[in-house]
């Protein structure tokens, strides 16, 4: 049905693709992506790309991240893995444990959870994982 050109070209477009979740969207549900991954509303449930994930000022995610390369200005509480960079803003606040081979914080970004910096591996991940958090909300300064 299709020819290899055609097939190789539907995979680069799926891992250049983008994702957006806008700020006045809430998700209850896990999220698989191949391509990048913008979200600026609320997820609550495992986040996953074998890309790039971005979570804008605006965003609270109640869930596990694993993806290549992501950047945090928001609030993450859960486990963060990424295999290669990842990016806490100076707004980004995470609450769980951190993964990944480079760390980049910038002054004012906060993290309560242990950090791991090596070779990580996101192929086995599970499919979700239960994260027990608190109800309360977090208090910006």
């Amino acid at each position: 049905m299709f020819n290899k050109a055609e097939e190789k070209k539907s995979v680069v477009e799926m891992v250049n693709s983008s994702n957006v979740i806008a700020k006045e969207t809430k998700i209850k549900g896990d999220i698989d992506a191949q391509g990048n991954i913008r979200i600026e509303g609320e997820v609550e449930g495992l986040v996953k790309s074998k890309s790039k994930i971005v979570i804008g000022e605006s965003a609270l995610i109640k869930g596990n991240l694993y993806s290549a390369e992501a950047e945090v200005s928001g609030k993450v509480e859960g486990k963060v893995t990424c295999t290669e960079i990842l990016y806490l803003k100076k707004s980004a606040l995470v609450s769980g444990d951190i993964i990944t081979k480079k760390l980049v914080v910038e002054n004012g970004a906060a993290f309560n959870g242990k950090c791991q910096m090596g070779n990580p591996e996101i192929t086995n991940t599970p499919k979700a994982e239960k994260v027990n958090v608190p109800e309360k909300e977090f208090e910006t300064k």
